[in-house]
């Protein structure tokens, strides 16, 4: 019944959810023909499916051989990854690795088969993901070898080195993000589905992967406590607390809240940045794989901000809600609409006695500057008293089926939670 109660207080989400499995996530997702592919190509799409149901959607439904392109850098961006977060590897094996990972890209018989990692198969087939690198233009070639090695780099620099500083905040979650964004979008702009500007600012494009990490990083604060993982900045929380740890005590949620609204106050930072981005694209296909996370991040940090149940579990949206988003966020007006609702739900959030509350106003301020909703394009759905009424009858006719129906939707909105 408490499914129930909760669709009785988003009727939209029900029409949604029904919406996006009847045919609906086909707009945003359109199915791919795997059939004309090579062996080689079908295994990589299978190893991608298998690492990431729900990157491997939106990946599939990019236009064209930048499809593939994508596919390639996120499989070797995936293996490099289960390099770092193996535990087994001692480190005076698993630096050099890191350091001459891009390397391993050209070499047609190298891979790793002592992994531990749940995603090791990426590692002990590397021939195969190597060999469809190889297959790629050399354009894309080069933007990928490039971008792995750069992260790798990076990698191994914070293996035994803590988050301290805000600036190293940003450096960390540059390496892991920004280079994912600065290397998609070098990959958008080679494959001439987009100007050149969008792989040439990579300001821009680092902003679009930050966004997305410390999202994920201020969100994910206990469960990577519970796992013994620190990311938070130390700058920002010893103004707190004197260990990280201490933020998730019962008596320290009072300033444990005020660490975690000036993280999220730090991340709103990079939402202009976002929207310019954005508004540059032209393919959909592209606008899709780039908008959805945007606006999922968004509203996981309206539901993170000045919540104390960061520190207590888990914060998620719903799966409606994931739905409805990634429904909604078809092109630039309407992500504009998306955050303009989002920070505003920030807004009226923010305590009068908050540290961060002087700051949080002004970074909403400028967001709001750039996404007012003036069009009908920018104006998010408005359903009618009687749309409403029915929907709610939906719900209680249909809230046990679409308790179902929700879990076969899962691994389409997961990106909206992971």
């Amino acid at each position: 019944m408490e499914l129930l109660r909760k669709w009785l207080g988003h009727p939209e989400d029900i029409y949604n959810l029904l919406r996006f499995k009847m045919g609906g996530y086909r707009a945003v997702m359109p199915r791919m023909d795997t059939d004309s592919l090579g062996c080689g190509l079908r295994t990589c799409y299978r190893y991608l499916n298998q690492t990431s149901r729900s990157f491997a959607a939106v990946i599939q439904a990019l236009d064209g051989e930048l499809r593939h392109a994508v596919c390639i850098f996120y499989l070797v961006l995936r293996a490099l990854d289960t390099v770092e977060d193996d535990m087994s590897i001692p480190l005076d094996v698993k630096v050099p690795m890191l350091h001459e990972f891009h390397s391993h890209l050209y070499e047609p018989d190298w891979k790793y088969t002592e992994s531990k990692e749940k995603d090791r198969q990426v590692l002990e087939d590397f021939p195969t993901i190597s060999m469809e690198f190889r297959n790629l233009s050399k354009v894309y070639q080069d933007v990928i070898s490039d971008i792995c090695h750069k992260m790798g780099v990076g990698m191994a620099e914070f293996l035994e080195k803590k988050v301290d500083s805000q600036h190293e905040w940003d450096k960390y979650c540059h390496y892991v993000a920004g280079l994912v964004g600065i290397g998609l979008s070098r990959l958008f702009s080679a494959s001439e589905l987009e100007d050149s500007i969008v792989g040439q600012d990579t300001d821009l494009a680092n902003s679009m992967g930050l966004f997305l990490q410390k999202t994920n990083i201020i969100r994910d604060y206990l469960e990577d406590q519970l796992e013994g993982r620190e990311f938070w900045p130390r700058e920002v929380w010893s103004r707190y607390a004197k260990k990280l740890s201490d933020l998730a005590k019962p008596e320290n949620i009072d300033v444990a809240v005020q660490c975690l609204n000036e993280l999220i106050t730090n991340a709103l930072h990079h939402v202009p940045d976002v929207l310019t981005y954005l508004s540059r694209l032209k393919n959909q296909s592209v606008f899709n794989f780039c908008a959805i996370p945007q606006v999922m991040a968004i509203a996981t940090l309206a539901a993170c901000y000045n919540n104390q149940q960061v520190f207590r579990g888990v914060v998620k949206i719903r799966k409606g809600q994931a739905v409805t988003l990634m429904m909604d966020a078809t092109n630039i007006q309407a992500v504009k609409a998306i955050m303009y609702q989002y920070v505003e739900e920030i807004y009226q959030k923010i305590p009068s006695t908050d540290p961060s509350s002087n700051k949080t106003q002004q970074v909403i301020s400028s967001i709001r500057a750039m996404s007012l909703p003036g069009s009908p394009m920018a104006s998010r759905h408005h359903y009618s008293p009687i749309y409403l009424s029915c929907a709610m009858l939906l719900a209680a006719l249909s809230w046990q089926y679409l308790s179902t129906l929700s879990k076969a939707t899962e691994e389409y909105v997961q990106a909206g939670e992971n």
